[in-house]
């Protein structure tokens, strides 16, 4: 017998979005083709979120409360549906406002860190975003990489550049180096894991992060700046 997938608590706030999902047994209403293709992806959501990339489409239809014929009609391929679940899920999650609150000229880089994550956290701690980013990065469907990408040009170099300068080690407009961007990586992995924590592993977490946030960075700014100095350091050596 096959291990229970975890699922959301109908408790968590966080995962409201999970009562929208269409029922493998509901029965089938006639709806206009921009909603029936909502339904669609609604469905493909919370199919990939429970069982992965290796379900059948056939599932996946009944998941979504249509037959596979008619899901054909509108992905004709798995790989455009993933496509559009990655746009729904991911993409459209994504706040403009967040890379102005890590360059916040008025702030201090402890207040930016604190400001960017209280308000990213949130969007992403949810059942059906970690579970399918985990999926995703084990089945190598491409999701996973596209938005570590995203994640590295817009959170992971810009504190990296400013970590370089809190260390004192020069202009924050040359290249940063491999171990530079793991020094900046360190955060965000932390901070993530928690959202691994509750949506992979089922253990709980609290209900209020934001301590949990502030705590992780204030703790890790301790530390960063001589981390940052130590990695150019060697940067310098490997390149004599």
């Amino acid at each position: 017998m096959s291990k229970k997938a975890i699922k959301p608590k109908e408790s968590d706030a966080n995962d409201a979005t999970s009562a929208f999902f269409p029922s493998p047994t509901s029965k089938r209403r006639r709806l206009d083709p921009a909603e029936r293709e909502r339904e669609i992806i609604r469905g493909a959501v919370a199919f990939f979120a429970e069982v992965g990339f290796e379900g059948g489409l056939r599932d996946l239809a009944q998941r979504a409360g249509t037959t596979h014929q008619n899901l054909l009609r509108y992905f004709p391929t798995k790989e455009l549906l993933i496509e559009r679940v990655y746009e729904e899920i991911y993409l459209s999650r994504w706040q403009p406002e967040w890379e102005a609150l890590l360059r916040d000229p008025g702030k201090s880089l402890e207040e930016r860190l604190i400001a960017f994550y209280e308000a990213y956290l949130p969007a992403i701690f949810s059942y059906e975003w970690v579970r399918i980013f985990v999926f995703a990065g084990l089945k190598g469907v491409g999701i996973t990489q596209r938005y570590l990408g995203l994640i590295q040009e817009r959170v992971i170099e810009p504190l990296a550049h400013e970590l370089r300068v809190a260390g004192g080690n020069g202009n924050d407009d040359t290249v940063l180096s491999a171990n530079e961007l793991e020094v900046a990586w360190g955060l965000h992995g932390e901070i993530f894991y928690l959202a691994i924590r509750r949506w992979v592993y089922d253990m709980e977490t609290p209900a209020d992060l934001s301590p949990v946030i502030k705590t992780a960075v204030l703790q890790f700014l301790k530390g960063a700046a001589s981390g940052m100095n130590s990695a150019s350091t060697w940067n310098v050596i490997a390149q004599q």
